[in-house]
């Protein structure tokens, strides 16, 4: 890995954990719409709404990968049902946003993000809807490239070349860091990139795809691996 001139950066469980976060936000969206809009909430439980995404998911699969979408038609149709103004999906999900962004950055993140941005592009990549801005790590990014944004996910191929293309590198010149073995390193590496596994829990790694060329605990490990490679 002694040629890498970009680092494209997975996010969600890559430089923050994720699901106790979704599950703190759709819990609060469902409060909120039984405060405000409680025909809904009498009509649907919480993991009836939930599992409505994975309906409309299959109902337009050219947009499973784009997660706001599938909230705001979710939302939209339940309101509907329940006899209320659809107007009020852009509220809701405000109210989801706000606890969605509201994560806690690996203690690691910053001061490793802020020693690497000195000697590589770094782009983000995400399937997530995160707001870096929000969050208060986009300064540590080049670029960020959002699946809603290109209209694929990982590990779709597209997405890595307009990762790949928003770091100025070639392929082989740019390394993939993230977390999840398929989406992440077998994607990257199909794609043409190098790639780093995440993996902070000691978790095996699948059989069934090509070894990483890199595996760190956390991305605070990523400066010394790729010193190494240059010596």
């Amino acid at each position: 890995m002694n040629n890498i001139r970009a680092i494209t950066m997975d996010l969600d469980d890559t430089l923050w954990e994720i699901h106790p976060v979704i599950h703190r936000a759709e819990r609060r969206l469902y409060e909120w719409l039984g405060k405000n809009y409680p025909r809904i909430t009498e009509m649907c439980s919480r993991d009836e709404i939930v599992e409505q995404r994975n309906v409309i998911a299959l109902e337009f699969p050219q947009q499973s990968h784009d997660y706001t979408f599938l909230r705001r038609t979710v939302l939209g149709r339940i309101g509907a049902a329940a006899n209320y103004d659809v107007q009020f999906v852009d509220e809701a999900m405000e109210v989801f946003d706000t606890v969605r962004n509201d994560v806690v950055v690996f203690p690691e993140v910053r001061p490793a993000l802020e020693a690497l941005r000195n000697d590589y592009k770094l782009i983000a990549v995400t399937n997530g809807n995160s707001n870096l801005q929000v969050i208060g790590i986009d300064d540590l990014f080049h670029d960020v490239v959002l699946a809603s944004a290109v209209g694929v996910a990982k590990p779709a191929p597209k997405i890595f070349d307009i990762a790949v293309r928003a770091g100025g590198a070639r392929a082989h010149e740019t390394l993939h860091v993230g977390d999840h073995p398929e989406i992440d390193v077998e994607g990257a590496r199909a794609a043409g990139l190098r790639s780093v596994w995440v993996n902070r829990n000691g978790q095996p790694w699948p059989k069934e795809f090509a070894k990483p060329d890199g595996i760190v605990t956390h991305i605070g490990q990523l400066q010394s691996l790729l010193g190494a490679a240059h010596e």
